[in-house]
């Protein structure tokens, strides 16, 4: 049995990683996750609709969704102030509306999602990063939808997706952190280098030499690593490398 856990878990995994793989963007995983979710939960009983909705400065809009039934469900849900969708997200909760006809938590919104068809709604939150709540949706046309088994496995399913979107977040970071700190490096290796030059040229100090170039700066209105540029390209036609190059 639990060989058959594990099996099931590493191919969810590998799914995921596919998806996370084939994607060209963030947006592009999660309209991906919220079909295939849509399509593992499809049956013979009725119909089921997956969207994710961003709640941002306390406004709320679908972020993606499994198609456009899910997405007037979701744009639905987000005009109301209270729902479960919104509950889940604000109380940071799984929420189960198993029949809306006589659920009498959100009379406002109830009576709109029923004369659209919904029946039971189900509303998980959904970890994006520190500065956007989210929430996982999932509406049916079926009464007394979502029973535990099926809440247990649309989380797994979710909590997977949150992995893979976290590991792609910081990996985006680490990448552009890199980019930065190259940058950097780049920078001041050609002032470094046109320091030198002017140091040579002025036979001065590394001091005076600084402050010439910053006076030339800021007398051709030029930034100090343009001039820099612009001084070693004129000595030498070779690119300046940084001491981290090989």
């Amino acid at each position: 049995m639990l060989d058959d856990v594990d099996n099931g878990t590493h191919q969810h995994l590998s799914t995921m990683q596919a998806l996370l793989l084939e994607s060209e963007d963030i947006a592009s995983f999660l309209q991906d996750f919220t079909e295939l979710l849509t399509g593992r939960l499809t049956s013979a009983d009725g119909h089921r609709w997956c969207a994710i909705t961003l709640l941002r400065d306390r406004k709320a809009v679908t972020a993606v969704s499994s198609g456009p039934a899910a997405r007037e469900l979701d744009a639905l849900q987000n005009s109301f102030t209270h729902g479960p969708c919104m509950t889940a997200i604000r109380e940071n909760t799984v929420i189960r509306a198993g029949d809306l006809r006589t659920d009498g938590r959100w009379p406002q919104y109830q009576a709109a999602a029923v004369a659209q068809g919904v029946r039971s709604v189900l509303g998980m939150p959904f970890d994006l990063d520190d500065d956007a709540r989210a929430g996982l949706n999932i509406y049916s046309d079926i009464p007394h939808d979502f029973d535990p088994e099926m809440i247990a496995t649309i989380e797994f399913e979710k909590n997977l997706a949150a992995d893979a979107l976290r590991l792609a977040v910081r990996m985006a970071g680490q990448r552009e952190s890199e980019s930065d700190l190259r940058a950097a490096m780049e920078s001041r290796t050609v002032i470094d280098l046109a320091v030198g030059i002017i140091m040579g040229q002025n036979r001065c100090s590394q001091e005076e030499a600084v402050s010439i170039l910053k006076t030339a700066s800021n007398h051709r209105n030029v930034k100090v690593r343009e001039l820099a540029t612009e001084l070693v390209a004129s000595v030498s036609s070779m690119p300046t490398r940084t001491a981290f190059e090989s």
